[in-house]
């Protein structure tokens, strides 16, 4: 499954930001350019910086958008999900149904 993961969201999956291109895809209907526009633009990077791993990697932590290896502490699951949704401002059913749940 997580090679299948790796190849769907593309750019190298969650080590850049495939993953939030293709969240952008689904569900904002946007086409690949638009959406490596919008995501970049989110995290304040060139498009070209999309693919940079080691940057990405980084930033990612930082911000608590979840990383492949994840560190004791840092964001996981859908805490990493709940900070996606809130980044790129998008809708995600299970962090909405976390929400309801949870009173937050």
């Amino acid at each position: 499954m997580h090679l299948a993961h790796i190849f769907a969201s593309g750019m190298g999956g969650i080590r850049t930001t495939g993953d939030l291109v293709a969240w952008m895809q689904l569900i904002k209907k946007m086409k690949i350019t638009e959406a490596k526009q919008y995501v970049a633009e989110k995290l304040n990077l060139a498009v070209s910086d999309l693919v940079n791993e080691e940057l990405l990697r980084q930033l990612r932590e930082d911000l608590g958008l979840g990383i492949i290896i994840s560190k004791a502490g840092s964001p996981k699951g859908i805490r990493a999900k709940l900070k996606i949704s809130e980044l790129l401002g998008i809708r995600i059913n299970s962090v909405e149904l976390f929400k309801t749940q949870t009173g937050l």
